[in-house]
């Protein structure tokens, strides 16, 4: 078995006593106090030996107990840091880093949970003739419109839906457990905010946005729900662009 163990890597020898002079100490004491004629300065010099390794005890666990709050506080920051980069990966991880609003994944598995657990409403927007601005303006203004379109869509949603992006000029909103004569009133206040903002240099004038919207009950799926409101926002290109259309049954 010895050899057994050997082979293992495992060490028979037993853990060394980390207390060793003061089991000693300890035990020359003991041993005093059995003397019967032992006399006062035999007391005192044990006494004294025995305060000597007290103290030495003490600094000791002084010292450990100073490493052990310097590792814990280091523990809880590194803890903290490493709470801090894990909010910053999940919010990259389900967030478009132009601006800020939730990106496709996300958007589409926020819509599909809703869509199965409450139903929602739909909105699709794009922007008319976004293609013009980066031909004519370069990419940065096209992000400056981007951002600027994503202002408006923030001031009128607030906080009853949610924003993705899901293509460089197209957006969605969801709206949970939503009805039709909402989303048309969201959209068509979304479709009037863009409407009349006028974007900054170099762009210097007015852009518009078109919008589909399907109202979708419990249980719908996301490829017929978003299919639905993707098929009203091409009427709507087609009938001119800036409006909102319903997305109808059958389509």
């Amino acid at each position: 078995m010895a050899a057994s163990v050997a082979s293992r890597g495992v060490s028979s020898e037993p853990a060394p006593d980390l207390f060793t002079s003061e089991a000693e100490a300890l035990e020359q004491v003991r041993s005093i106090l059995a003397l019967p004629e032992a006399d006062a300065q035999v007391y005192r010099q044990s006494l004294s030996g025995l305060a000597t390794h007290y103290e030495r005890l003490m600094r000791e666990t002084r010292r450990l107990i100073g490493r052990s709050d310097r590792a814990e506080r280091e523990m809880n920051a590194l803890n903290a840091q490493l709470q801090t980069l894990a909010r910053q990966l999940e919010y990259r991880a389900t967030h478009d880093a132009l601006t800020g609003v939730l990106n496709r994944g996300a958007i589409i598995d926020m819509t599909a949970h809703a869509l199965l657990s409450t139903g929602a409403v739909l909105i699709v927007l794009d922007i008319d003739h976004f293609k013009h601005v980066n031909d004519e303006f370069g990419h940065p203004a096209g992000d400056a419109v981007i951002q600027g379109i994503v202002a408006c869509l923030r001031r009128i949603v607030g906080d009853d839906g949610a924003i993705g992006r899901v293509g460089g000029e197209e957006f969605t909103v969801l709206i949970p457990a939503g009805q039709l004569d909402e989303g048309l009133r969201m959209a068509e206040a979304i479709r009037q905010a863009i409407a009349d903002h006028v974007f900054g240099h170099p762009v210097n004038r007015t852009i518009t946005a078109s919008f589909g919207v399907s109202a979708n009950p419990q249980g719908t799926g996301f490829d017929t729900a978003y299919g639905l409101a993707d098929s009203a926002l091409y009427h709507a290109k087609r009938a001119g662009r800036n409006r909102v259309e319903v997305a109808e049954e059958g389509e």
